[in-house]
């Protein structure tokens, strides 16, 4: 009977490993997505920073004028420390610098940004430089 319970219980402790890395592996991508967005505005790289927008973000932004000239407009600085954590709620993220959030949503081409420059209010939601429809 003990092999059969093992041959049964063995798949599930794979699949819930899996599931784990998949999470992990997640995370590291929509910080290494959120890390770059933080390198071009630090490199005062507005072009760059606007392809790693969200297709909502981009057009709420671009509203007025060209988006990288309403991306610098915006005088968010980039982070110059590391992350200090990324968390994904499925195709959602959000990865926290000392001084910042960023959010972001997964797309078929990757992680894409779609606020920034957040900071958390007591009770309510971020407040956000940066965000989209």
């Amino acid at each position: 009977m003990r092999p059969i319970a093992v041959r049964l219980l063995l798949p599930l402790l794979c699949l819930a490993l899996t599931g784990c890395a998949t999470g992990e592996a997640r995370s590291r991508a929509a910080g290494s997505a959120a890390a770059a967005f933080e390198r071009a505005l630090a490199d005062g790289d507005s072009a760059r920073g606007c392809e790693a927008l969200a297709p909502g973000t981009r057009e709420e932004l671009a509203q007025e004028q060209p988006c990288p000239a309403a991306l610098q407009g915006l005088e968010l600085t980039g982070a110059r420390e590391p992350a200090r954590a990324a968390v994904v709620y499925g195709s959602q993220a959000r990865v926290v610098y000392p001084h910042d959030s960023v959010f972001l949503a997964l797309f078929a081409e990757g992680w894409k940004v779609t606020a920034a420059g957040c900071t958390p209010r007591e009770g309510r939601p971020y407040r956000c430089e940066l965000k989209g429809d």
